[in-house]
């Protein structure tokens, strides 16, 4: 027995000598040719009534099974001391907590490889399926996965531009391919449930989480939300290429008060329901299949435990019929974190009473899967509620195909990683790039011309990523850019391809501003030059998680700037890579020309050196206010008119290449009335001398509203049109009374009449506005 015992052990510490550093999964394979795909341009088919086969399913289960279904672990739970699958553990998960659902990659949870290719990733999913079909419940698992910017965790998957820049480019057919591909790419995992889009409202520029959304205006978030849905779904009932797609996170997450994630957002409810629940209507519209509620409190009340977020306005004001998730342990942080429950066992009660959640996000242990069965056993908690949780699950599943067939389709992991792919994301970032100065015509830089390369972000793939980029918070400092095995590229790469040759490049200073060449090995480089082009940005969020006390960039970067401009007299070039508005100090000043870049992903450095050179006419514009000073971290375009707006550039601001031009706006009435609807028309004019596409914005502003301070600007509509040289388009877009009605505090839709300012591209050379009057009726 005794020596049985040793040698179990010794077998063990040979099994787990591993060092635990990752590995790098060696991706191979033909990634040229190109594949297929359907497009679905209407709303799909989202969730509605329960199957009867699946009711069936319900009714034959024992509590044990039901509450199975309801949980979700993570996959770290899966994984051995050598970083491998442990089967023992996944049995005794499934056998003894027959769980329903898993979620993220091994990378993430001490795999022994750092980015799982599909092939790998795959392998690890369906052996986890072979023991769900054969243990516990015998029903099939459904995996999640954060594809937020495509598949980024499933290695040689192309790394799309971040939320915030998909919404620069105003073109909201750039969501729908990246929630496209990202499905494709998740199912070659054996993955079948995105968690995406990400919708909040992206007020508090200090927030760490600015970038993975579609900017800070209701309408714009709302119409990139709805093509989101349909590239992550399509008919995802049927097209097995397809995922569930997760709006996330309702709700009010992107106000924290001091900017730091997680803490308490004071939002009126009124207010809430005027600019923070749009999106996630129109996501629902479009059919989406699945919802993530917030992290935190809202006005101190827990939305995890909120029968109001989570029953009454999610379930019967705005009709959503999926199936509802927690975040990662949010039950638990009611009593752990947040303080708003006595313990987890009274976290979990309550939010089964009051709240229509389906699935808990646990995680790390078994804490509600003993919970919820006690309660249960012991009568506080009805049966009946957990069939109507489970119910919803198994449909999703059902409608994913899992109970057929839930492994992976191994034809797919050959068309990750396309080229065709990574084209669809060049041409996101090509149409995000925003040009926010040019002065003297700085820009685009000649062929013949000689530029010095300066600054951190110009040779990096990693810092184009930022978050959701191979790990949640990126690849770490160890890891670097190496992690990619050349899935990507870089700034400097980019602009070899356009000039034929490297570049001359100095890094100056590292990511957090520290002196990496001499100053005045730098001032002589940049005394030779015609023209300096110097990349500015910030550090991926592995170290810090991105919680910032300050927008201001490190003062090392900033001052990288000023030197040059201080001892040299040549142009001076910035080009931006940051997930969020940081703080430039004088560089808007002292600089000749600015770029953002945003997060452009992977594949941005090509993009970005076809704009620097002139292949590409930059047409992104601002989706979020850039503030001018900490003060105005938390100003929007929809702020109250009174308030002022001076903000570094604003909203939907952007330069091209080319002299547009804009007509007066034309009204067809003076007044606007219930039930009826009014068009407003504008010629745009290209007046060269570079073909352009011009983004074309409506917005509104009432001059006064009875009792209630009207908005800066509320955007209403939007086109991007393309220009040739000489060539005048005209661009129309309705409004109706119904557009202008507002939610009261008594929580009311009403309209209050005044004349109303409709403007295209305010804030802009292109400015013009023409005023209807606004009747006065009911909403």
């Amino acid at each position: 027995m005794a020596a049985s015992h040793i040698r179990d052990v010794a077998a063990l510490a040979d099994k787990c000598a591993w060092n635990g550093v990752q590995e790098y999964d060696l991706i191979r394979g033909d990634f040229a040719a190109p594949y297929d795909y359907s497009n679905y341009t209407t709303p799909v088919v989202g969730p509605d009534s329960i199957d009867h086969d699946v009711l069936r399913m319900v009714r034959r289960m024992s509590i044990e099974e039901k509450v199975g279904q309801m949980t979700q672990i993570e996959v770290g739970q899966l994984i051995d001391c050598d970083g491998y699958l442990n089967v023992t553990a996944a049995e005794y998960w499934i056998d003894k907590w027959k769980v329903g659902s898993i979620l993220e990659t091994p990378g993430n949870h001490n795999g022994r490889y750092n980015w799982y290719s599909a092939a790998r990733f795959s392998e690890f999913t369906d052996s986890v399926q072979k023991i769900a079909l054969e243990r516990g419940s015998k029903v099939p698992l459904i995996w999640g996965l954060d594809s937020v910017r495509g598949a980024q965790y499933v290695g040689g998957a192309v790394i799309f531009p971040a939320g915030i820049a998909t919404a620069a480019t105003f073109n909201p057919e750039y969501a729908y391919d990246a929630g496209r591909v990202a499905a494709k790419d998740s199912r070659a995992a054996g993955t079948h449930w995105a968690f995406a889009p990400i919708m909040d409202l992206s007020v508090n520029k200090l927030w760490s989480r600015v970038y993975e959304n579609f900017g800070e205006d209701p309408f714009l978030s709302s119409e990139m939300a709805k093509m989101s849905v349909a590239g992550y779904q399509g008919d995802y009932k049927n097209d097995r290429t397809r995922v569930a797609a997760c709006m996330k996170h309702f709700i009010g997450y992107g106000y924290p008060f001091d900017g730091k994630d997680r803490s308490n957002r004071h939002i009126a409810a009124h207010e809430l329901l005027e600019y923070y629940v749009p999106p996630f209507k129109a996501a629902i519209d479009a059919g989406v299949a699945t919802a993530m509620e917030s992290y935190g409190v809202i006005n101190g009340e827990a939305v995890m435990l909120s029968h109001y977020y989570l029953q009454k306005l999610l379930r019967e004001q705005l009709g959503f019929k999926g199936m509802l998730v927690s975040d990662w342990g949010e039950i638990n942080s009611q009593a752990q974190t947040y303080f708003t429950a006595k313990d987890i066992r009274q976290a979990t009660q309550v939010a089964l009473q009051r709240t229509s959640v389906d699935m808990s996000m646990v995680a790390d242990d078994q804490s509600f899967g003993e919970n919820t069965i006690d309660l249960i056993k012991r009568g506080v908690i009805s049966e009946r509620r957990l069939d109507q949780s489970v119910a919803r699950i198994l449909q999703l599943k059902k409608d994913l195909g899992l109970l057929k067939q839930p492994f992976a389709d191994p034809k797919l992991a050959a068309t990750v990683g396309s080229d065709q792919d990574i084209e669809t994301a060049r041409n996101a970032v090509r149409e995000s790039v925003t040009l926010l100065k040019n002065s003297n015509n700085t820009l685009p830089l000649g062929l013949y011309e000689k530029v010095i390369f300066l600054g951190p972000t110009l040779n990096s793939t990693r810092y184009m990523g930022g978050g959701w980029n191979v790990h949640w918070q990126g690849p770490s400092d160890n890891e670097g850019d190496s992690v990619y095995q050349g899935f990507g590229d870089t700034i400097l790469q980019g602009i070899e391809s356009i000039t034929g040759a490297a570049p001359a490049y100095l890094p100056g200073v590292d990511i957090e501003g520290a002196q990496l060449t001499s100053v005045d090995d730098i001032v002589a480089a940049a005394k030779s030059a015609d023209k300096i082009v110097i990349g500015l940005g910030e550090h991926t969020y592995a170290e810090n998680e991105g919680n910032i006390d300050s927008l201001a960039l490190p003062w090392g970067q900033l001052d990288l700037v000023y030197t040059v401009a201080k001892r040299t007299n040549k142009p001076i070039v910035v080009v931006l890579v940051e997930g969020r508005p940081r703080g430039l100090g004088d560089v808007p000043k002292i600089a000749d020309a600015v770029v953002n870049a945003y997060l452009p992903g992977a594949y941005g450095g090509l993009p970005i050196a076809e704009v620097l050179y002139g292949k590409v006419n930059p047409s992104g514009r601002l989706p979020i206010t850039y503030p001018a000073s900490e003060a105005q971290a938390s100003d929007t375009i929809w702020q109250a008119s009174y308030s002022a707006y001076n903000p570094q550039w604003a909203f939907g601001y952007g330069l091209g290449y080319s002299d547009i031009t804009y007509s007066n706006v034309t009204l067809s009435a003076d007044a606007l009335f219930v039930g009826a609807s009014i068009t407003a028309t504008v010629t745009v004019t290209n007046n060269g001398p570079y073909p352009q596409k011009e983004p074309v914005m409506m917005f509104t502003h009432q001059q006064y509203r009875l009792g209630y301070a009207p908005e800066l600007f509320r955007l209403r509509g939007f086109r991007k049109v393309s220009l040739a040289v000489g060539e005048s388009k005209e661009v129309s877009f309705t409004l109706t009374a119904e557009e202008l009605a507002f939610w009261d505090r008594d929580l009311k839709r009403r309209i209050e009449p005044a004349p109303v300012n409709i403007a295209i591209n305010p804030f802009t050379a292109a400015d013009v506005v023409a005023t209807v009057n606004l009747q006065d009726v009911d909403a």
